[in-house]
């Protein structure tokens, strides 16, 4: 484990920056190196977790959450990790708070902050708005700090915004880094990111941007596969196929699932609305317009309805390289879940173990990026936790 630490501290020394009373929102703002330290740390962490350490660092202080949209996974994987490292984790439910009465965003950044390390936000449903907010509130506690109003700058760790998810993409690196043997593993593999039919709509774009982005950065033959009209946002798509260069791989555009399928060996098929259909849906909700909802969703549906062939089966499934499913969950399983779905029940079944697997990484991942903006100097205090006494010994 001292190894792994070095290897951490190398990779941190050559990111050139600190993540330091700073916060962590998109993938693509951080050095490759840096998002490498954190894979580490995430495997690291995990791996000293189950082997009974005690990860603690803080003896008191909050974690506030504040999920504009609803979640399962990434909500109990942010109070899991928060609790792992020793802080309580407060909910800010914006119908209990003074939100609701038009309190400002440097006014309620500043509020919940007093005696807070983190705040994890999710804030995926209006495109162009997400990201933005993030930054806002990370403006405020900027001031605050500056001004001797807070003690302690907190972190912000996204859990999601209209732009990526890098709690879901750094979790499903790290499935892969330990799948693939390394970092290096991922040069040359073909992955299908790739639209699947569901029977709901207005599903967030980021999960099938933040992929594309992050995985593109490691030297794969990345292949992102949808109906058309099911574009992702312009920059991203730019971006991703600027990484794949950089890094010796490749980035390709599809509107075939058979086509991406084909010798593909990790396979992600998951469903995202149209841009134009998010967009119309973020005015809608400003306005507070029910009807016109439910007209979008009508819409928004029967484009869906077009595509139902672009589900993952055993059929599709022979195509590949017996390729290693993925998925975010929940998916929309065919027969279980949904009539018919994004995925089969019998693919799902064969592969379920492996998105539990997957999804086990995510509360290391929060972890680690907690730790990277709280911690001055990450790798002297990941030595002081492994020198510790054991808080729990598993047999």
């Amino acid at each position: 484990m001292k190894q792994r630490i070095q290897t951490i501290n190398n990779l941190l020394k050559n990111a050139g920056t600190s993540l330091y009373n700073k916060d962590y929102l998109l993938t693509w703002e951080q050095p490759l190196d840096m998002v490498k330290a954190t894979v580490e740390l995430a495997r690291a962490m995990r791996d000293m977790y189950r082997e009974g350490s005690d990860l603690s660092l803080f003896k008191s202080g909050l974690a506030v959450s504040q999920f504009r949209d609803n979640s399962t996974r990434t909500r109990f994987s942010f109070a899991s990790a928060c609790d792992l490292l020793g802080l309580a984790v407060s909910d800010l439910d914006e119908q209990k708070s003074q939100i609701a009465h038009g309190e400002t965003v440097r006014e309620t950044a500043t509020m919940i902050s007093f005696l807070t390390e983190v705040i994890g936000i999710r804030d995926d449903m209006y495109i162009g708005e997400g990201h933005s907010y993030m930054v806002e509130v990370g403006k405020a506690l900027d001031e605050s700090y500056e001004r001797g109003v807070l003690p302690i700058r907190p972190g912000i760790v996204n859990l999601q915004c209209d732009m990526d998810h890098p709690t879901q993409s750094m979790a499903d690196l790290s499935h892969l880094v330990t799948r693939f043997g390394g970092f290096d593993g991922l040069k040359g593999k073909k992955i299908a990111m790739t639209w699947a039919y569901s029977p709901s709509y207005g599903k967030p774009l980021s999960v099938a941007q933040g992929t594309i982005a992050l995985l593109s950065r490691f030297g794969a033959d990345l292949t992102l596969a949808h109906p058309k009209g099911y574009e992702l946002m312009p920059e991203i798509m730019d971006m991703s196929h600027a990484f794949a260069r950089e890094s010796g791989g490749s980035f390709t555009v599809k509107n075939s699932m058979d086509e991406a399928f084909k010798d593909a060996v990790v396979i992600y098929p998951k469903s995202w609305a149209p841009m134009q259909v998010m967009e119309e849906r973020s005015r809608l909700l400003r306005k507070g317009d029910k009807d016109g909802l439910k007209e979008l969703e009508k819409h928004a549906l029967a484009l869906n309805a077009e595509h139902m062939d672009w589900e993952a089966d055993m059929k599709k499934h022979a195509l590949t390289d017996n390729a290693l499913y993925m998925h975010c969950l929940p998916a929309d399983i065919s027969d279980v879940s949904c009539k018919h779905g994004e995925v089969s029940a019998e693919l799902f079944e064969k592969y379920r173990l492996d998105t539990y697997e997957e999804a086990s990484y995510k509360p290391f991942v929060i972890a680690a990026m907690i730790f990277l903006t709280r911690m001055k100097e990450p790798t002297r205090v990941l030595t002081q936790l492994l020198d510790r006494t054991p808080r729990h010994v598993y047999p």
